[in-house]
């Protein structure tokens, strides 16, 4: 989480763990020493969004954000307010 460049600091990827907001594989993830591999899937709720990304590669250390991005493709995001949107546009069931 940290080397793709997902939060700032290790507490803060373990304060998402801890708070719930980390499924990996749409498993919850329970503790924060987990191995992740390229081919699985993250959902990450994080400042109002909800982020799935697809891990593609490992990194050793953090480095710049353009080698950073390499390690994820994003598969969907999606804000409070446009799940909100979402529900609201839906039509309404006909009877």
């Amino acid at each position: 989480m940290v080397y793709a460049r997902f939060v700032k600091h290790r507490a803060d990827a373990q304060a998402l763990v801890d708070g719930g907001n980390l499924r990996l594989n749409r498993v919850r993830v329970a503790k924060g020493s987990l191995c992740v591999k390229p081919g699985d899937h993250l959902t990450i709720a994080l400042a109002g969004r909800v982020r799935v990304v697809k891990v593609l590669g490992e990194a050793e250390r953090r480095g710049p954000p353009e080698t950073a991005r390499r390690l994820y493709e994003e598969i969907g995001a999606e804000t409070h307010e446009g799940a909100a949107q979402k529900q609201d546009a839906s039509p309404p069931p006909v009877c």
